[in-house]
């Protein structure tokens, strides 16, 4: 069945008369009448009753005639909106987001917003390897976090603005006051820290995993939000990335004095995948926000 058919069966339908509705067509009555026939044996029935003096439509004719319509309108709208789509008029973006990239986004997301008002945004706020599922399985256009401790074949990872592991601490904490903190010195403080699965936290680990360090963990969260309401109303100290505190007030971070490891913030896309045209500009605009923009890679140019 070819949406040609389809429109030659409704003008048909509507005129209930194959010479006028050939003219509106611009085609001859016997193609009109072969592409008919052609739709009834695909179909199996008849969908019109011709005799010499009227052709009417059929009971499967009159079935047929509100789903052909139905279908043509889906194939319109559908090609409208591709046209817009090309244009950013319209559609859906899904962007997968790690916790310490929420307070860099914000932005972002309304400034997008308002440029492009009819694109509709959907933001999911999960853990690394959750996000690095649904990128695999399509359920996200990209996803916003740190460079992945571990490799996937079929992600490609962008790097987007370099990041430090950071002691963070209440603005007037003792430890604010310094430039660097070593590990040392954290041992004579208690700690609330990050949820394992969080990208600051698995780094934390990582760095530390052969070192003889006893850190007192007093609580452990992985809601963002609450742990840095819990590090500005007490003398405990926490481990974050420098981006997580961004436009966070009350707060400081001090740089953790280790040794090197990566921890850049990065755009996470699959291989050889098409990318929306709304994703480029979003991250375009990301590029372009105070939070990042000294040190955006601009990969997408």
């Amino acid at each position: 069945m070819e949406l040609r058919q389809l429109k030659y069966f409704i003008k048909a339908a509507e005129t209930l008369n194959f010479s006028e509705a050939a003219k509106g067509l611009f085609i001859t009555q016997s193609t009109l009448s072969q592409q008919i026939r052609q739709l009834e044996t695909e179909l199996d029935v008849q969908l019109f009753q011709r005799n010499s003096h009227e052709v009417t439509l059929t009971e499967a004719g009159t079935e047929l005639l509100p789903y052909a319509k139905e279908t043509l309108y889906a194939a319109d709208t559908c090609k409208e909106h591709i046209r817009d789509l090309q244009q950013l008029l319209t559609g859906t973006l899904n962007i997968g987001v790690t916790y310490t990239f929420s307070p860099i986004l914000t932005e972002t997301v309304l400034t997008f917003m308002k440029q492009y008002p009819k694109v509709k945004l959907n933001i999911h706020y999960k853990t690394m390897a959750e996000l690095m599922q649904m990128l695999v399985k399509r359920e996200v256009d990209f996803v916003l976090a740190f460079k992945p401790t571990r490799r996937y074949e079929q992600i490609e990872s962008h790097i987007l603005f370099d990041n430090h592991l950071s002691v963070v601490v209440r603005a007037d904490h003792e430890l604010a006051r310094k430039k660097k903190i070593s590990p040392d010195e954290l041992e004579h403080y208690e700690f609330a820290m990050p949820g394992k699965g969080l990208q600051a936290r698995n780094t934390f680990d990582q760095v530390f995993a052969e070192r003889a360090y006893h850190f007192k963990v007093r609580v452990e969260l992985n809601e963002v939000n609450i742990l840095l309401k819990l590090i500005r109303n007490s003398n405990l100290v926490t481990i974050l990335s420098e981006a997580t505190i961004h436009d966070e007030p009350g707060v400081k971070a001090i740089p953790l004095d280790v040794e090197e490891y990566e921890m850049e913030g990065c755009i996470h896309t699959l291989k050889n995948a098409y990318r929306k045209h709304s994703a480029l500009k979003f991250i375009h605009l990301l590029s372009e926000s105070n939070a990042i923009r000294e040190r955006m890679h601009k990969w997408f140019e």
